[in-house]
């Protein structure tokens, strides 16, 4: 896909504006533009560069030598991916694929551990984004091991929809059932069975698009 073309770079050093900078094009970053179901980089592709989405939803996903794939992320607009780079990956353990149409900003390696070293109002946000990240992984894993399929389902939807952060989403970009099973580790069958239970009880309103209530965190906190 053909970058943006627009060029927009952010204020000097002392007042660096780390929002103008993720949402512009400039030297060593492009934006470019994904349609739903197009990879944004395959396992196993070359690692030189770090992702941020400024619209849209991106699906990580790794393959196992046995050809069996699992889905271990579900990012949208604000996130960081692809950071492996940093931390010396060669390669990339893992696929991305857009969810929907999507903007993706790709900064070239080299720039990002400038940015890093040389901007703290930068280096700051992407060590909060990290940190938050790593602290969701740790509840994921939590989840996976003491929860049940109802209450994992429930989380990951309510995780989905940004369940409260300062801008929620009510509306989520269209997700198969097939997917959310890959990500609690259940059945499709089981998935069909709670979705149609959430939408009976008003958690949920799920006709062509899914929309996310509040209410649905009541099947989290149940003991």
């Amino acid at each position: 896909m053909r970058p943006k073309a627009r060029s927009v770079e952010p204020k000097t050093r002392r007042g660096f504006d780390v929002e103008a900078y993720l949402e512009s094009t400039g030297p060593a970053r492009k934006v470019v533009k994904y349609r739903r179901g197009e990879v944004v980089f395959s396992q196993g592709d070359a690692a030189n560069d770090v992702r941020y989405i400024q619209k849209g939803a991106i699906k990580l996903s790794v393959l196992s030598s046995i050809g069996k794939e699992a889905v271990v992320a579900m990012l949208a607009a604000g996130d960081f991916f692809g950071e492996g780079a940093l931390a010396g990956q060669a390669v990339r353990i893992g696929t991305a694929t857009a969810v929907m149409a999507s903007s993706v900003l790709v900064i070239e390696k080299d720039a990002m551990v400038g940015l890093l070293h040389e901007e703290p109002a930068f280096s700051d946000r992407f060590i909060t984004y990290m940190l938050t990240r790593n602290i969701r992984i740790e509840a994921d894993l939590v989840d996976q091991l003491f929860n049940s399929s109802e209450k994992r389902l429930a989380r990951t939807l309510l995780l989905l929809a940004r369940y409260g952060e300062a801008n929620p989403q009510r509306k989520l970009p269209k997700i198969s059932q097939e997917t959310l099973a890959e990500m609690i580790g259940a059945t499709r069958s089981r998935v069909n069975f709670f979705m149609n239970k959430f939408r009976k009880l008003g958690l949920i309103e799920y006709n062509g698009s899914l929309t996310i209530n509040g209410s649905l965190l009541s099947i989290v906190l149940l003991d």
